[in-house]
């Protein structure tokens, strides 16, 4: 898989238009939603809860560093450090195992 082939580059541009225009449809749907008179009670989970709390699903990244790194990776020049790699996979386990225990 190689990450500056054309089809990624179309496919980076499709999910930052797809982005744009997702926000534009949230506001005309809470509009709509709010002029409805049917209403569903929904309840989350506490990981999906905290996941909404540390803003991970607000969908926003940054284009230009994607773009930035992947241009380095083109010319050969992005390092990968395996050890903090390593490290912060270790660190993800363990703080998926002590939330599963605390659950």
């Amino acid at each position: 898989m190689k990450i500056g082939s054309p089809e990624h580059q179309v496919a980076v541009s499709t999910l930052t238009n797809d982005r744009s225009a997702t926000g534009s449809a949230k506001k005309a749907s809470t509009t709509s939603q709010s002029n409805s008179s049917d209403s569903a009670t929904v309840a989350l989970s506490s990981a999906a809860s905290q996941l909404r709390d540390s803003g991970a699903l607000d969908g926003t990244f940054d284009a230009e560093k994607v773009a930035r790194i992947a241009q380095a990776i083109k010319d050969g020049k992005f390092q990968v450090n395996a050890d903090k790699i390593a490290d912060k996979m270790i660190a993800n386990a363990q703080e998926l195992l002590n939330n599963s225990r605390s659950s």
